[in-house]
This record gives C-alpha cells, structure tokens and sequence, in this order.
C-alpha cells in the first residue's frame, strides 16, 4: 500500500482511507456483521486511515470501528472523526464546552483515551475564522483529549480560511473528477503548510463507479434521494453537487477514454491518490469486495497498471478536458 507522510500530524497514512459514512446511516442499511467485514478487508488491503463522524448513525459508526479496533492491538490505524454537527450549525454552537462534551462522547464511542484526530464537521465559515474555535481545540489537545485537529469543508475559501491557523493538521474537502478547484486553490497552500489533505467523496457518492444510469433509483433513507437539492444538507455533498444527467455524461466521456481492463473508479482514486500533496483519498464501501476493491486502485500506479496501458498523466488531462466542458460552470462558482 502507497503511503502519504503528514507532516503536521507526524504520521504516515495509506493513500487511499475508507470512509465509513455508509457504518452509521444515510446509505440505506448496513449491519454490523458487514460493516466488521468492510472494516477487516481495509486493513487487510493495508488501509491505516479510517474517517468517522459522531452524527454517522448518531455514534453508530464510530462505535463499531471501536469495538472492531479492540480486537486488533497494535493494529495501526489512524481513526479520524468529526464533530460539530450535533447542534444547529451556528457559531455560537462551537463553545469549549460544546467541544470538549463532543470529544468525551467520541472517545467514549471509540473506547480510546485521546482520539488520533477531530476534524470539525463542515461548521460555519464564522467558526472557521475566529482565533477562539482553535484556542479551544488547543486546550483539548494540552490535556490529552486530542492527539491533533483539522477540519472539513465544503468550500475552497473554508480551507484556505482554516489553514492559515498554524495548528491545524489536516483539512477534508471534496475532490474528485468533478471537484477540481481545491487542486488549483488549496492543495499548494495546503503543501506550503505541511497540511494533510483528505480527499472526501472521492468517487462523487458512487456516480462515479460507473454503475449508474438513468434509471437507478436509491432507498428512501439514502441521501442520494432525499439530498438530490441540498435539501437536508449542502448539495455538494451528494454527486459532489453536479446534477445528475451531467454527472452521468462526463462519467461516460471519462470511462470511454480507459484502456479496456481499467475501470473508472481505480483510474479515479489512482488519480486522486497520485495528486502531488494529497495525502489520502477516503472512498466509502459497503461490502467487503468494495473496500478490497477500492484499496487495490493503488496497484494501477505500479508496473501492473502500466502493462494495462493506464497512463495517470493522460488521464489527468481527459478529466480536466471533460471538467471544462460539462462541470465547471456548475461546481466552480460554488465550492
């Protein structure tokens, strides 16, 4: 497995993470035989990052990467979760005490004394901005709460806000096909920093696995049918904010440029993860097969993937040819 050194954190982490959304809620349902059987595959696969949220599920996913670590001492992932979504998404939410009763819980969910990492969960660009927010992540991490913070985002500007605060050690933003601001705005501030970047909703919540088309329908509890508008939460958060005959229309002009044998969701994350100053890319899964499948992009960087005729550099450039005419004038002036 590729790794990706983060200088702030001090860590080395997989270039390619799972995220476990999919553990906790919003995917339709998952139990927890299957989400044990996700979780083994990752690490199996060489997978040391894990991404959780304390709303996944209300705690669900967090609990059940915590009691799957147990059984596996020494097992040298780095969990990172979220927070900040349990109350309205106000500023006047994050106080010190809000936040340090958030990391209790999350550290009581993942049976864990200091949590690896706490990213604030997409709050207000006010949040984002004020010297408080960091003193108080400051405070938790002097008392051993935290080993490290960092943030999520959804915009360019969020990020760039959050990484002139010299002790943020990661930030989480969307970057994908159909995301390709962050490469050109925040990635080179992010590197200049020594800031990890965690690549989130790395395959544009399944669109671009390539299995879809018109007709695919999603269970009524999937955000992808309840969230086509940003009518829950922002819509750049489901399909990456691009709508979805678009996003089907540039998937196929990116398939189509493959070598037959490759599919579009390794080229993906093989893209994503080869990106200068990426640290990591976290694609969901939600059988065991998806999260083998998903760490495996990784081999496409290797000689395998040159015998396959995969050329990264070429398709680099396919997906910025097909983002120019299909998705920039959707995502660009809004994220």
């Amino acid at each position: 497995m590729l790794t990706h050194t983060v200088p702030s954190l001090g860590r080395h982490v997989s270039a390619i993470g799972l995220g476990t959304w999919q553990l906790g809620a919003d995917w339709g349902t998952v139990d927890e035989e299957e989400a044990f059987a996700v979780l083994d595959a990752a690490v199996e696969s060489g997978v040391t990052l894990f991404d959780t949220a304390d709303v996944y599920g209300d705690g669900r996913s967090e609990q059940r990467i915590g009691r799957f670590l147990a059984t596996r001492p020494g097992h040298g992932v780095l969990v990172a979760t979220k927070m900040g979504r349990r109350l309205p998404q106000e500023p006047e939410s994050y106080t010190p005490e809000n936040l340090r009763a958030w990391v209790d819980r999350s550290r009581r969910n993942l049976g864990v004394d200091t949590l690896d990492l706490v990213q604030l969960h997409c709050p207000p660009t006010a949040v984002l901005t004020d010297d408080a927010t960091y003193e108080a992540l400051e405070e938790l991490v002097a008392d051993g709460s935290i080993a490290a913070y960092g943030v999520s985002v959804e915009t360019c500007d969020q990020a760039l806000a959050a990484i002139t605060h010299p002790g943020v050690g990661s930030v989480q933003i969307i970057l994908n096909p159909f995301r390709l601001k962050p490469l050109e705005e925040v990635v080179p501030r992010a590197q200049q920093a020594g800031v990890g970047i965690l690549a989130r909703v790395p395959l544009a919540s399944g669109l671009l696995s390539g299995r879809y088309d018109a007709s695919t329908t999603f269970a009524a509890n999937d955000h992808r049918t309840y969230n086509r508008h940003g009518e829950a939460f922002d819509q750049g958060e489901t399909f990456s904010g691009v709508p979805y005959d678009v996003g089907l229309a540039a998937v196929a002009d990116l398939a189509e440029a493959l070598p037959d044998g490759v599919s579009l969701p390794a080229a993906t994350l093989a893209w994503i993860a080869s990106r200068p100053g990426v640290s990591a890319a976290i694609p969901g899964a939600r059988t065991a097969a998806q999260s083998a499948s998903n760490a495996s992009a990784l081999e496409l960087l290797s000689d395998s993937g040159a015998s396959a005729g995969f050329d990264v550099e070429a398709f680099d450039g396919v997906i910025r040819r097909v983002y120019d005419a299909r998705l920039r004038e959707f995502i660009h002036p809004r994220w």
